[in-house]
């Protein structure tokens, strides 16, 4: 089908829009719209200017025989800042504090709009990165692990608490989980991770991080590799954190019982946008 140059700009925009971090080939689109290679080369440059100007992200053209053009979905940091700012103000609600220094964020993690601003965020700040695979614990990280996924168009794999038997055999773990010093365990399919693969671990809530070092340790017996870790929310003035690096969108720093109060401030995710401004 013949497209006038207006209607192939929609189509093409649409098209990487919908296919983010795949290398789609010229000759791809030069069939599909059919195009001399150099009409698409234009369009391509007039997108990527656009997506650039606009914080939509960037377009990556790799030369040769085996090339094409790649769509890196991106965020400005002020959109990022904005976007964090107003999540922070809806979680103050003093109806959301539960026992144990937790917050209620069941909500908040089944709003779909919600999930598709955190999950390209942090899609953004390691779009740098090797990430084959997308790792999150079951059960509440794992919508915000699926948005992050879908802008980095990698798998996601669930670890468990419990076996199940649909998934076949599993390699399971003691870990010892840091709020409360509990021995707990959890398990991995076996055919869910291939050995060596560079993991991207996102998770809801994060207090001492003993859930996610214990996701590392169990990486280890797949032979694979840690290429960061993100989080929703990380909680302040924990005596011992078990994890160093990671990437935290808000910081609960206090939530008093007595006086139903919750203090919540932005977390340490601007360092992660340093050359993207």
């Amino acid at each position: 089908m013949k497209f006038r140059r207006s209607g192939r700009l929609v189509d093409l925009t649409n098209y990487l829009l919908t296919h983010p971090h795949v290398l789609v080939p010229l000759t791809f689109f030069s069939e599909r719209y059919q195009s001399a290679k150099s009409s698409i080369s234009e369009d391509l440059t007039i997108i990527k200017q656009t997506f650039e100007q606009q914080g939509i992200g960037t377009l990556q053209t790799v030369p040769g025989a085996a090339g094409g053009v790649k769509y890196i979905p991106k965020v400005k940091l002020g959109e990022a800042e904005e976007f964090i700012n107003e999540l922070g103000d809806s979680l103050i609600d003093s109806e959301r504090i539960l026992p144990g220094g937790y917050l209620y964020l069941t909500d908040i993690l089944g709003k779909p709009s919600v999930l598709t601003k955190a999950g390209k965020i942090f899609a953004s700040a390691f779009s740098d990165r090797e990430i084959d695979v997308v790792m999150t614990v079951a059960t509440k990280g794992i919508p915000l692990a699926y948005a992050v996924a879908s802008y980095l168009d990698v798998p996601t794999v669930v670890v468990r608490k419990d076996n199940k038997v649909t998934e076949g055999s599993t390699v399971s773990i003691n870990y010892v989980s840091g709020s409360s010093n509990r021995i707990q365990t959890m398990s991995l399919a076996k055919r869910s991770l291939k050995t060596g693969s560079h993991v991207l671990i996102i998770d809801d809530f994060m207090k001492a991080g003993g859930t996610i070092n214990g996701m590392i340790n169990l990486l280890d017996e797949f032979n694979a590799h840690v290429a960061g870790i993100g989080v929703l929310v990380e909680a302040q003035g924990v005596k011992e954190r078990l994890v160093d690096e990671y990437m935290s969108l808000l910081t609960l720093s206090e939530i008093d019982m007595k006086e139903k109060k919750v203090n919540i401030q932005n977390g340490n995710f601007q360092r992660f946008f340093k050359d993207n401004e």
